[in-house]
C-alpha cells in the first residue's frame, strides 16, 4: 500500500534513485555530471570506471616528439647497475641507457675494459660510430686483440695489463665525478675527466671473474663513487654475488638460444 509517492525515489535531493538529466549513475551510488543538452558548452566528463588515454596515460595520451637535446641534469641519478649472465645482450642494454640518459641532456661516458676484437669482426664497431653522434656520450676502450684465456694469439699477460689499465682509469672517472657538481648542468662536449652522470664500466665484471681484476676492487669503486653518479656495471656469465648487497638492479641476460652455437659468426650491425 503506498500513499501516491514512489518511496524508492526519496533522497536528500528528492530525486534518488532517479538519474536526472544530465547525470549519470555510478557504482556506489553516486553520480556523474556529463554535458546536458541544456548545457551544450560543459565539457563532458570522464567515466572513473572505464579506462581513458586522456587521464590515465602520461601526456594525456599525446605522442611525444623528438625534441633537441641540451645540457640537463638528472634529477634521481646515484645508482648502482648490474648486467650479468650468458646472454647477449649486455652491452647492449647499457648503450641502450646511455642514449636514453643523453636523450635528456645528461653527461654518459663508457669505458669498455675488454672489447678488444677478433678476427671475427671489423676494426669499426657501429655503437663507437653511434655514440660519436649523440651529444653528451663519450666512449674509450682498454683492451685489445683477442680474448683472455683462449688460443686466439693474444696473451694472458697483455689482457691483465690492459684490464689493470681499465681499473685505474675507471678510478680516475669516478674520482673526477666526486669533484664535479652532478647536480648542474656538465656541458654535452666536455671531456669525462670533468665529471659525468653515468659512467658505463662495460664488461668490468668479466675481467673481475678472470681474476684480471679482484671483486674487492670493483666493490672498492662502488664504495668511492659519489651519491648522484649513476654506475653501469656489465658482464661475467657467472653470478657476481659479491654485488648482491651493494647494487640497486641487478639484471640476470639469460641465454634459451644463440646462433653461435649453430656456428653463425658475429653479425655487423648486430653483435659490433
Amino acid at each position: 500500500m503506498t500513499d501516491g509517492t514512489d518511496d524508492t525515489n526519496d533522497g536528500a535531493d528528492g530525486v534518488s534513485g532517479r538519474t536526472r538529466e544530465g547525470d549519470r549513475e555510478q557504482p556506489g551510488g553516486t553520480r556523474e555530471r556529463t554535458r546536458s543538452d541544456t548545457d551544450p558548452d560543459e565539457p563532458e566528463a570522464l567515466d572513473p570506471t572505464e579506462p581513458n588515454s586522456e587521464r590515465d596515460t602520461p601526456g594525456r595520451g599525446i605522442t611525444p616528439d623528438a625534441d633537441p637535446i641540451e645540457a640537463n641534469p638528472p634529477e634521481e641519478f646515484g645508482l648502482v647497475q648490474v648486467w650479468w649472465g650468458d646472454g647477449k645482450g649486455k652491452t647492449t642494454a647499457a648503450l641502450g641507457m646511455g642514449a636514453r640518459a643523453v636523450g635528456h641532456g645528461h653527461r654518459v661516458h663508457m669505458l669498455q675494459f675488454m672489447k678488444g676484437g677478433a678476427d671475427s669482426v671489423e676494426a669499426v664497431r657501429g655503437e663507437y660510430n653511434a655514440i660519436a653522434s649523440l651529444p653528451g656520450f663519450s666512449f674509450e676502450n682498454t683492451g685489445h686483440y683477442g680474448w683472455h684465456g683462449l688460443a686466439d694469439g693474444s696473451t694472458d699477460d697483455a689482457h691483465e695489463r690492459n684490464a689493470r689499465a681499465a681499473l685505474e682509469r675507471a678510478r680516475e672517472l669516478v674520482d673526477a665525478a666526486i669533484e664535479a657538481d652532478l647536480e648542474a648542468v656538465i656541458p654535452l662536449d666536455s671531456d669525462p675527466d670533468g665529471g659525468v652522470h653515468m659512467l658505463i664500466l662495460d664488461e668490468i665484471l668479466y675481467a673481475a671473474d678472470r681474476d684480471l681484476i679482484t671483486p674487492n676492487e670493483v666493490l672498492d669503486l662502488i664504495d668511492r663513487k659519489p651519491g648522484g653518479l649513476e654506475l653501469v656495471l656489465t658482464g661475467s656469465h657467472e653470478r657476481p654475488a659479491y654485488l648482491a648487497d651493494v647494487a640497486d638492479l641487478i639484471t640476470r641476460v639469460g641465454k634459451e638460444k644463440h646462433p653461435i652455437d649453430a656456428g653463425q659468426r658475429a653479425r655487423k650491425g648486430t653483435e659490433y
